[in-house]
């Protein structure tokens, strides 16, 4: 190990990322009441709002990957920041239904892209055995800016209205992009604050590239790969409720419990803060087990014992009398979904080497098509049933699904090798 490694900074960068990255996705879910007020919306027209990002940030993972693996991530990525931070900027002045839906969708596929390429970067600058802890801390990230998000912005909606939250919040991307732009390199080998030691440290630790192999695989052979299908089957589970928590855990438990705006806002983020906890020990934990030679079970199982703890806190919730034990169980439900995390993105590295970016793409679409689904999925199954209970049985039984699909999965198996 090399003493002052400059390669954390990577780590800090893409934490700070990934926390902006989520402060201005979650922004809507504490304005969601001012929103509905000032444009005249209903519930099932603002599950349309929530699921028009969600579908556009599904829709745009693949090419948003791709052209991370082909043009490099520092082009790339800064190009995906500005996009997302215009939208941002727009959703305050979006003036009617149609406009917000607009927004959305857009500001949706901007951030699309963020995740595969800072995938396909970690690729070439973290050494495998830390490939756990850096997804651990990166995920981390988008879970606190989504928790600390929820009542501050709760708070300054009083002072600033609406609005102005997501001007200042898309001011904020543009200096963030700017610096991205400035201190980023493709390959540590290019970075001129890196020494010669650190470099050669990550080159012979890192996981190899195989252009020699097989280079750019097209869509059709990552496709046809079981791994693909499998990763891409278990990570709808995983963000079918996750996305909820970002979404519709604070209208729900506020219109519930009858709490005011500032209260829901600390209790919506207790879930959050359990998430990030979650990524934590999930990425510590891939990473000790990898250590032991035990490289399958090192993504294997932290997954299924996130899965299970999914299905355990969310029917649990169903029987809590209070907002405070509800969320508790939701929490647990949270920590055990961001346990899937660490390992079901290091996978897309183990099996997609230097196509990771387009991996990592497909399945995080996969994922957010369930969240799309989320986003709808509430407010119609609590019209057509009358209750919110069928929401959670769907919940628990995605994540049933996803704990036999880690059984089934290899990391071993690398698509250059099929």
């Amino acid at each position: 190990m090399i003493n002052d490694s400059k390669r954390y900074r990577f780590f800090l960068g893409s934490f700070l990322i990934t926390l902006l990255l989520y402060v201005d996705r979650v922004c809507i879910s504490s304005a969601k009441d001012s929103i509905s007020g000032d444009l005249g919306l209903n519930d099932i027209q603002m599950g349309w709002v929530l699921s028009a990002f969600a579908l556009g940030y599904a829709l745009f993972q693949v090419p948003g990957g791709a052209l991370g693996d082909k043009y490099g991530v520092r082009k790339v990525m800064t190009g995906i920041m500005i996009l997302w931070s215009v939208f941002t900027s727009l959703t305050g002045a979006a003036w009617n239904y149609a406009s917000m839906l607009f927004f959305r969708f857009i500001f949706g596929a901007g951030e699309a892209g963020a995740f595969p390429n800072i995938s396909r970067a970690a690729f070439s600058w973290i050494p495998t055995k830390e490939r756990g802890a850096f997804q651990g801390i990166n995920f981390s990230g988008s879970r606190l800016g989504a928790a600390f998000a929820l009542p501050l912005v709760a708070y300054l909606i009083d002072s600033w209205g609406w609005r102005n939250i997501f001007y200042f919040f898309g001011a904020v991307g543009f200096l963030f992009a700017i610096a991205f732009y400035a201190f980023f390199r493709n390959k540590p080998e290019d970075h001129p604050g890196l020494s010669d030691e650190e470099k050669k440290y990550i080159v012979k630790n890192r996981q190899q590239e195989v252009e020699r192999k097989g280079g750019n695989l097209p869509l059709g052979k990552i496709l046809s790969s079981n791994n693909v299908i499998l990763a891409m089957v278990q990570y709808i589970g995983s963000n079918f409720i996750f996305f909820f928590m970002l979404t519709w855990l604070f209208p729900y438990i506020k219109a519930k419990y009858e709490l005011g705006l500032v209260a829901t806002g600390f209790y919506a983020m207790l879930p959050l803060l359990a998430g990030a906890l979650g990524n934590w020990v999930s990425g510590f934990m891939v990473d000790a087990i990898y250590k032991t030679g035990k490289w399958k079970q090192s993504r294997q199982i932290p997954a299924t014992i996130g899965f299970v703890l999914v299905v355990i806190g969310i029917l649990s919730s169903l029987y809590m009398d209070t907002a405070l034990g509800a969320v508790l169980c939701l929490s647990v439900a949270i920590f055990g979904a961001d346990m899937t995390l660490s390992p079901s993105w290091s996978f897309c590295m183990d099996i997609g080497e230097e196509n990771s970016g387009k991996v990592s793409g497909m399945m995080n679409m996969a994922g957010n098509i369930g969240a799309f689904t989320t986003a709808l999925a509430f407010p119609y199954l609590r019209e057509w049933t009358g209750s919110d209970e069928p929401f959670f049985y769907v919940a628990a039984a995605l994540g049933f699904v996803a704990i036999f699909c880690w059984y089934f999965m290899n990391p071993n198996k690398k698509l250059s090798d099929a």
